[in-house]
């Protein structure tokens, strides 16, 4: 299946790597605003117009690109960049979205604990919380991936390979998706 950012009928209608200032001061926790200039301009939010391969509601995410897109209608798309996993640890396939959590804890899996022997049970929710202000939780067969789409505590990892499998959001964003997508939206990442 091509990209939505491949498309030839792609265009962008409004960049908004400057995002309305938006108050957050009602969140738990502080969100600090990220310097969106040191991100390749690819990687900013931005509304694009698009024929989206997938239903409204859903979610493409192209890892080659480093993009997810939130599809608002059939000709409509909501862009952004997007941290994939390090090699390895790269999902790719179907899901939906079985859970959505503000500010939620991290329990690292089995395998983190392998990897990172001392590495807590729990981290509690906060600013350097490795989920950050928002997580998705993507499951398969109404069975838990442990996969997830996430803000994070590292906004500099925005384009890169970097994680264990998840997809990871600058916090401003994740909040705007979180907001946006409900729970049993599909998940394509390709």
């Amino acid at each position: 299946m091509p990209a939505i950012t491949g498309c030839a009928s792609t265009r962008l209608l409004a960049e908004t790597d400057d995002t309305p200032a938006r108050d957050y001061s009602e969140e738990p926790y502080p969100v600090r605003r990220v310097d969106r200039s040191k991100f390749a301009a690819r990687y900013h939010p931005a509304t694009l117009a698009a024929a989206a391969p997938e239903r409204p509601g859903s979610i493409v995410v192209d890892t080659a690109n480093r993009q997810l897109s939130f599809v608002e209608s059939r000709k409509l798309i909501r862009r952004y960049g997007v941290a994939v996993g390090a090699s390895g640890h790269a999902w790719r396939g179907k899901a939906v979205v079985g859970r959505k959590a503000a500010w939620p804890a991290w329990y690292p899996t089995d395998e983190m604990h392998a990897q990172a022997p001392g590495l807590p049970r729990r981290i509690e929710p906060g600013p350097a919380n490795p989920l950050g202000a928002r997580a998705l939780y993507l499951f398969q067969n109404g069975h838990d991936t442990y996969y997830r789409i996430h803000g994070t505590s590292e906004p500099w990892t925005i384009g890169t390979e970097a994680s264990s499998g998840c997809i990871r959001m600058i916090n401003e964003d994740i909040i705007d998706l979180y907001g946006r997508v409900a729970v049993g939206a599909v998940v394509l990442v390709v």
